[in-house]
């Protein structure tokens, strides 16, 4: 199957993704209120953080290798195994925690059974994520888009039904991620044993298996797993500072803001492990033109429809919130605005992250990731504490400002070696993102003007948001036709995509 229809599946999923999780996201914030929602986003954040360390960072080194030998059912058994022990070595953590009383600092304010809780939360959510992984490299994409697409549906349907009954609390949030996640996990292994990849075979492995992919695993990955503990310490911390100096409200207004910069994230974050996957196979091959290739084709694209539903989103932050939220989380706002933006480079990360991975330069990733948490940590300092403690107390607005601004610095040091890599023009590259954010900003700015300008809407949040997007969407339509390289395609590209579509229109009339 080609790139182009994995990635459509993939789309496909975010596109439905996007419209369940716009209905969730706007019934969760509701029911939860701001306290409960900072509780779940601090817990959550937490142990989605620990499992990384936990296992040891190998999961890329897993995907990677899957990718390139997806008739190596050896690499599935020993890494189901080794998941296993990471599962059970953070179970002893917590429990030791609790009886030790280290769990009241580590988890400032919060009650023990949510605490075990999110760490059962953390351990579905990775393990969807690992039989994910499995799918996406055995090429199985369309089928398992399908099975996330059931799952969301389903999901929305429980959401739905906790919220109308007045059941929406903490307790039964984390059963409804339970009861999502486990369905997840048991379509993927149908569609796989369906598909002639079963998990059902013989998971035997000798020593001498075990002792030569520990030292596979270990060569590959043990430059991450010192990336992975920092990385943990910082992000951890980071939400742990929030929750000591600002509390679990703003934390929840920085948690909202989060989740309404993923939904920006949907429509390119299904491109990221089909093009690590072609990365993969490519360098296998020993094809660093093929990678430069994919580069030039996909990621300043994916990097414009990014950049265009964050400055959107970013220009519009006051009605999004209200949307999402409702008026309890007015506060939000700000925090909202700035955090539209991080997907944009986020996607820039994720694409040209991979590459370092799929060519097997786990150092040069390592150290550029050490430099993003030497800038992380101090800066969140200053942003969060108290002016007695030498800080901003700027609360979920400080932590979002860290967040956008270290990130667009760590991509481009990651951008400047990639480039270098693959002999393309870095200043190129950092050129097009400016241009891009800066005009897509400008449209989204005129678009509110305009629109809010009417009288008949000054009072009318949701048609004037929808009116502005559409203005906003025909002015970059236009665009992408007479100035086709601000979105990262060229004349030929936009020619081909309408000769496309009218044969499309003209089949189907």
């Amino acid at each position: 199957m080609t790139l182009k229809k994995r990635y459509i599946a993939k789309l496909s999923t975010n596109l439905v993704g996007l419209a369940v999780n716009m209905v969730i996201q706007a019934i969760i914030p509701r029911g939860l209120g701001p306290k409960a929602y900072g509780d779940f986003n601090f817990l959550s954040n937490f142990f989605w953080q620990l499992m990384p360390f936990a296992s040891l960072s190998t999961s890329e080194g897993f995907y990677t290798k899957l990718s390139q030998r997806q008739n190596e059912f050896g690499l599935i058994s020993f890494y189901f195994r080794f998941t296993g022990l990471a599962v059970l070595a953070l179970f002893v953590f917590v429990i030791t925690s609790q009886f030790t009383g280290i769990s009241n600092t580590l988890w400032l304010g919060q009650d023990i059974r949510y605490v075990y809780m999110a760490a059962a939360w953390g351990v579905l959510t990775w393990l969807a994520m690992l039989v994910g992984q499995v799918a996406d490299a055995y090429g199985l994409t369309v089928s398992t888009e399908i099975a996330r697409i059931a799952q969301r549906c389903f999901g929305l349907v429980i959401i739905l039904a906790l919220f109308f009954l007045n059941r929406l609390n903490l307790i039964n949030f984390f059963f409804y991620h339970y009861a999502i996640l486990l369905l997840l996990l048991l379509l993927f292994v149908w569609i796989a044993g369906h598909k002639g990849h079963s998990f059902f075979r013989d998971w035997h492995l000798s020593r001498d298996q075990v002792r030569g992919y520990i030292k596979e695993f270990y060569a590959y990955s043990h430059p991450l797993f010192i990336l992975a503990l920092t990385g943990m310490i910082v992000s951890i911390l980071e939400r742990w500072l929030l929750q000591k100096f600002a509390g679990s409200v703003q934390q929840g207004f920085f948690g909202l803001s989060y989740q309404i910069g993923a939904v920006c994230f949907l429509f390119t974050s299904a491109m990221t492990p089909l093009i690590f996957r072609e990365f993969s196979i490519a360098f296998n091959k020993n094809d660093l033109t093929e990678i430069a290739r994919l580069f030039r084709r996909y990621i300043p694209l994916l990097y414009s429809i990014a950049a265009f539903f964050a400055c959107f989103a970013c220009v519009q932050a006051d009605k999004v919130t209200h949307i999402f939220a409702g008026g309890k989380f007015a506060g939000a706002v700000v925090p909202v605005m700035i955090m539209a933006l991080y997907p944009i480079h986020q996607t820039y990360g994720q694409l040209s992250g991979s590459i370092f991975l799929a060519v097997g330069q786990t150092k040069l990733f390592r150290n550029i990731g050490l430099l993003y948490m030497a800038l992380s940590l101090p800066l969140a300092y200053f942003l969060l504490a108290p002016a007695k403690q030498f800080g901003l107390n700027a609360g979920a607005v400080g932590l979002a400002i860290k967040f956008v601004v270290v990130n667009f610095l760590v991509v481009n040091v990651q951008l400047f070696f990639n480039a270098r890599l693959l002999n393309l023009s870095f200043i190129r590259y950092l050129a097009h993102q400016i241009i891009c954010v800066g005009f897509l900003i400008g449209i989204a700015l005129l678009s509110k003007t305009l629109i809010d300008g009417i009288g008949v809407l000054q009072n009318r949040l949701i048609s004037g948001f929808v009116l502005s997007g559409i203005l906003y969407s025909s002015i970059a339509l236009i665009s992408v036709y007479f100035l086709p390289i601000i979105f990262g395609l060229r004349r030929n590209d936009v020619t081909r995509l309408i000769t496309g579509g009218m044969k499309v229109f003209s089949k189907r009339s």
